[in-house]
């Protein structure tokens, strides 16, 4: 997927005095931080609607779209026999984004390339990293912690930042990745004792799909910056380039033809389902860069969070699998550092708005103590 780095859904002219349809991805990262004057969801714009209809139909979108995206994702792995492709399934789901891309590249006259192509058999490999790894380990993870890990990004995030950027962090990123790490260490534990299917090697593809996404974000973000490039492109060049890259690995490893026969075996089942997940998840990241551009960062992390935990919920309501309270106080920690690290990022803002509301509980209460005072008087007089 294409990181939260991005600008929001914008109507942008032509030069000519007209104006094109809000594209489904925001355009390019040079919007970010300037004033917001268009708001589009999905093509549907939204600019002359209230702001909490924009907030309300972007909340709604995040969690019609990823959550039915997660039940997509573990319902497809239920089916028996599906365990050993998930690589063929991520060879369809890149299959259906590079056909959106490249629709949407048509639609909206996105053709010029800007981003050199050496550059995009990088993020190739690498967004086929994490998304085959991410979907093969849902066939040797209970779904709820491949979901806890994936809240915990910052972690290969903050190593990615340093080893590839030279990025400097400070305390509070170092000990919001403490407080993850602690929070996946005993949400593993939790799960090594309760789980009756735990298999260590869905513990290593998630961590390497992990690592493969922090290389992803800070690749992507050297690039997008420098070069100007839209969303769209980055999704067009990135998933087409990965659909090849999967497809010579999976030819090579028998994968493609097994595949093929048991997706073939099971039609409605395998591509019925798994075009459902591909377009929710592509609709779905439209949205949250739209939620995360238009409110602001603590906004889009209150949301998606909120989605994960129904997420969670979800798969042990439809799903039946052991549970364990040492999964709620695992995912608290976890949820601790999401938010500091959020706080880390936005601390002058937040600090502002901490003081904001302090000092309005303080007139607050003040207020109630003249209240009661004035009616002791009234009734002593």
């Amino acid at each position: 997927m294409i990181h939260n780095s991005s600008s929001p859904n914008l109507r942008r002219g032509d030069g000519k005095g007209t104006s094109q349809p809000s594209p489904l991805l925001p355009t390019t990262v040079r919007d970010v931080g300037q004033k917001q004057t268009k708001v589009a969801v999905v093509g549907i714009d939204l600019t002359n609607s209230p702001r909490w209809v924009q907030l309300v139909v972007c909340s709604a979108g995040v969690f019609i779209f990823y959550v039915g995206y997660g039940y997509m994702q573990e319902l497809i792995f239920k089916l028996p026999g599906m365990k050993p492709f998930g690589w063929y399934l991520t060879l369809v789901q890149f299959a259906f984004y590079s056909c959106y891309g490249f629709a949407e590249s048509k639609l909206y006259r996105h053709e010029t390339r800007r981003i050199p192509m050496k550059t995009y058999w990088q993020l190739a490999f690498y967004t086929v990293a994490t998304m085959g790894l991410s979907n093969a380990s849902v066939g040797y993870l209970n779904y709820p912690t491949q979901v806890i890990f994936k809240c915990c990004k910052l972690i290969p995030v903050l190593i990615g930042g340093i080893l590839i950027q030279g990025k400097k962090y400070g305390l509070i990123d170092f000990f919001a990745a403490c407080l993850m790490s602690l929070g996946l260490i005993w949400f593993s534990l939790a799960d090594s004792q309760v789980s009756p299917n735990f298999d260590t090697r869905g513990y290593v593809m998630i961590t390497l799909a992990l690592l493969a996404d922090a290389i992803i974000g800070n690749v992507q973000e050297k690039a997008i910056k420098a070069h100007g490039a839209s969303n769209n492109e980055v999704v067009l060049y990135s998933y087409s380039i990965g659909c090849g890259y999967i497809l010579i690995g999976t030819l090579f490893s028998g994968e493609l033809w097994e595949g093929f026969s048991f997706f073939f075996e099971h039609p409605v089942e395998t591509y019925g389902y798994a075009f459902i997940f591909a377009t929710l998840g592509y609709l779905g990241v439209n949205v949250v860069l739209t939620l995360v551009t238009s409110f602001g960062a603590f906004l889009a992390v209150t949301v998606t969070t909120l989605r994960k935990a129904l997420t969670i919920i979800m798969s042990f309501v439809f799903f039946a699998k052991p549970f364990t309270f040492q999964y709620v106080w695992a995912g608290v920690i976890v949820l601790i550092g999401v938010y500091l690290n959020v706080y880390g990022k936005n601390k002058d803002k937040w600090n502002a708005q901490i003081l904001q509301l302090i000092q309005r509980m303080i007139r607050f209460w003040q207020a109630i103590v003249v209240h009661r005072r004035s009616q002791t008087l009234a009734e002593t007089v």
